[in-house]
């Protein structure tokens, strides 16, 4: 069964009620008309950081969440999409535990890689580590490793503390493409329809490049990833930020890809109240891509935004996003930041307080997100239009949890009624209900302050009406009956 055209939701496995049981409850008794595309479930598994992305395996489901049978109960009514974080897992995972204990005896050791797998006698070349896109300062640790304490130098893309959580694997070996087959295994056995590749950028290591999105080895990999999942009628969404030339290379090979262009532009063009950056990105943007405004991370900025953007203009809006509370990722290397030193990787806060905390204007952005191409996806923060907790950050040190609050199903509830939430949730039973979203769409001529956009299937015909400068909103439709309907969002 083809991946559905209807909204999804992205939630934590304790973000709506603090366990997977309470989410299906709260799922099927307030969103089963609203989220009837899906639920995408950040990651489950026992964990050792990361909030979920440093997984210790895929084959069990952190205790504190609930079991396998949590999420094979919400499959049953609700397409259900989980992260295969497939460039990595966690120091804490038993297969690298074995490393640490048995060292090149292991039965696991060639799922990693030492850096004799990259430079022959296993020493770091800078001049190589200076091309490389950097997520933290170098792109390996030391452990100590076997029974004589061995220090094995060991590729870690990713990871805040030294040595990393997050250990690289090797997907080139045959032992770390049995596990992959495993998991996916596991996933088919228990109701999960799609899978997401989380850093999949990252996996291919040659020297060189920038070990990031290699060409054409990053082909290879994924058409034989696809080919696994196709087996088991499982659809990947391969997650890559990067420049958006990338983005669109993998759409012209078919597979689903990320619209992580979509948040900064409609950000833009509400802000700056002027259609002319998003209309242009409409006009040439692959329809095969799921949609986001907001996610556990950031509003993606550099690199996916990059030959996009003036990045004068950009300091001006992330400015007036961090003057209304956000807090900024940054682009380590030196090499990857603007000519002119604009290093924004992502803005951290909610969708919400980004737009200045006014429902015109947040529900204007949910409009355009609903009306473009794709598969809508909205974050839980973002649904319950959540504001940024500042008390998270503090309290955690860690800048994201400004968009990661945690709400029990009583506040869930409570959220609910407020009347930006239950506007909200009429747009989307809209999206959800209405045919012509499966026919054609047009980006209509207008003012530069205005949107509109246009589907039509039929004798069935959506169009969307947006005043930037009010941020008022209007929907007009034809209805079966051929009578021409209009509301205000």
């Amino acid at each position: 069964m083809p991946i559905q055209n209807k909204v999804q939701l992205i939630t934590y496995p304790d973000s709506m009620g603090g366990d997977l049981r309470t989410l299906n409850e709260l799922l099927r008794k307030h969103f089963a008309d609203i989220f009837a595309g899906g639920v995408h479930i950040l990651p489950p598994f026992p964990s050792s950081g990361d909030r979920g992305f440093a997984p210790l395996t895929y084959l069990e489901i952190e205790p504190s969440f609930g079991t396998w049978d949590d999420i094979r109960e919400i499959g049953e009514t609700f397409d259900v999409l989980v992260d295969l974080m497939v460039n990595h897992i966690s120091r804490q995972s038993p297969y690298f535990q074995d490393f640490l204990a048995k060292g090149r005896d292991s039965e696991y050791a060639d799922l990693f890689i030492p850096l004799e797998k990259i430079w022959e006698d296993g020493t770091p070349v800078q001049e190589d580590i200076d091309k490389m896109f950097l997520r933290r300062p170098r792109p390996y640790s030391a452990y100590r490793i076997g029974e004589n304490g061995e220090e094995a130098k060991v590729w870690t893309t990713f990871g805040k503390t030294d040595p990393s959580e997050q250990i690289d694997l090797d997907i080139r070996s045959e032992i770390t493409r049995r596990l992959l087959r495993a998991f996916f295994e596991n996933f088919k056995r228990n109701n999960v329809k799609i899978v997401r590749l989380d850093a999949v950028g990252y996996v291919i290591k040659k020297l060189g490049t920038s070990c990031f999105f290699v060409e054409p080895d990053i082909y290879e990999f994924l058409e034989e990833i696809k080919e696994l999942a196709d087996s088991l009628g499982i659809e990947l969404l391969p997650e890559v930020h990067a420049h958006y030339s990338t983005q669109f290379k993998l759409a012209d090979r078919g597979f689903w890809i990320y619209d992580f262009i979509l948040p900064y532009r409609v950000l833009e063009a509400i802000i700056g109240k002027s259609n002319k950056e998003l209309n242009s990105y409409l006009d040439v943007r692959p329809h095969k891509q799921f949609t986001m405004l907001d996610c556990h991370d950031g509003i993606p900025v550099k690199p996916d935004m990059d030959d996009l953007i003036d990045t004068a203009e950009a300091r001006k809006l992330v400015d007036l996003c961090v003057g209304r509370g956000a807090n900024l990722s940054l682009i380590l290397s030196d090499e990857h930041k603007a000519e002119d030193g604009f290093d924004v990787h992502q803005i951290r806060c909610t969708y919400y307080s980004a737009l200045n905390e006014d429902d015109d204007a947040y529900l204007a952005a949910r409009a355009i997100q609903l009306f473009v191409p794709g598969i809508p996806q909205v974050y839980y923060v973002g649904l319950l239009a959540g504001e940024n907790d500042f008390e998270s950050v503090k309290r955690t040190g860690e800048g994201r949890e400004i968009n990661r609050r945690n709400y029990s199903a009583e506040e869930v509830e409570l959220a609910l009624e407020k009347p930006v939430v239950q506007r909200l949730l009429k747009l989307i039973r809209f999206r959800n209900e209405y045919e012509a979203f499966d026919g054609e769409f047009s980006v209509l001529a207008s003012a530069a302050d205005e949107v509109r956009l246009r589907w039509s299937k039929g004798e069935q015909v959506c169009e969307l009406y947006i005043d930037l400068n009010s941020c008022r909103s209007a929907i007009q439709y034809i209805d079966r009956e051929g009578r021409m309907i209009s509301y205000e969002i």
